[in-house]
């Protein structure tokens, strides 16, 4: 057993389909195809995958300790199972707009908007913000929403929305050393640079939240 049967197995298991882990994962539909069929899912999907549905990278990507061996007793799932439904519709509300750039004052929208229901169930006090600015735009590009989940922590390398000296919200790769946050941008445009406090700066930081999901623009259309 191998990745097409633990992505199988997962979808099984979260009850989704593969358009819905598609959203997930922030990839094609086709590309979820792909990997059912052998091909091997990139780094980036598979940490939106392990995020967004708690599970581990060894449940995606392990012969011996992938899904398909722990929820099916070692065994691949047949050919001729039935395919999970659709998931329950869930929806959670868009609180605002997030600075993917300069810091700025965060933006209060009054709106709900469909999340997957596995996603819902995971961060149930999660919610919406809309990403403008291009400085994180190799995971999140400019237009798309964002799930946050205000009560997970970062850790480093998570991307993290933070508010800076109480009023400002920007989202970046969160490093925290101690005594030096380094808040970095994850752009193709190389013009945007990190955003170090130390613990001599007389500038505060208060983590929002930690991203765990993403809708991207044209499926808002």
């Amino acid at each position: 057993m191998g990745i097409p049967e633990n992505i199988d197995a997962l979808l099984v298991k979260f009850d989704i389909t593969q358009e819905a882990l598609a959203r997930i994962a922030g990839v094609a539909p086709s590309s979820v195809n792909g990997w059912r069929n052998g091909a091997v899912p990139r780094k980036n999907a598979i940490e939106k995958m392990c995020h967004a549905l708690e599970i581990t990278r060894d449940d995606i990507m392990s012969d011996e300790f992938g899904l398909a061996a722990k929820e099916h007793g070692r065994y691949a799932i047949p050919s001729n199972a039935k395919h999970p439904s659709d998931p329950r519709p869930a929806y959670a509300p868009l609180l605002g707009r997030v600075h993917a750039g300069d810091a700025c004052e965060p933006d209060v929208i009054d709106d709900r908007i469909p999340v997957p229901y596995e996603v819902r169930e995971a961060h149930p006090d999660g919610y919406f913000l809309e990403v403008e600015g291009n400085c994180m735009s190799r995971v999140y590009p400019e237009g798309c929403h964002i799930y946050i989940d205000p009560r997970q922590q970062p850790r480093n390398g998570s991307v993290a929305v933070v508010s800076i000296d109480g009023a400002d919200y920007v989202m970046r790769r969160l490093y925290n050393t101690g005594r030096t946050v380094v808040l970095s941008p994850d752009s193709w445009d190389d013009c945007y640079e990190d955003i170090v406090l130390t613990g001599d700066d007389e500038r505060t930081v208060e983590y929002v939240g930690t991203v765990v999901w993403f809708q991207p623009s044209e499926e808002m259309e």
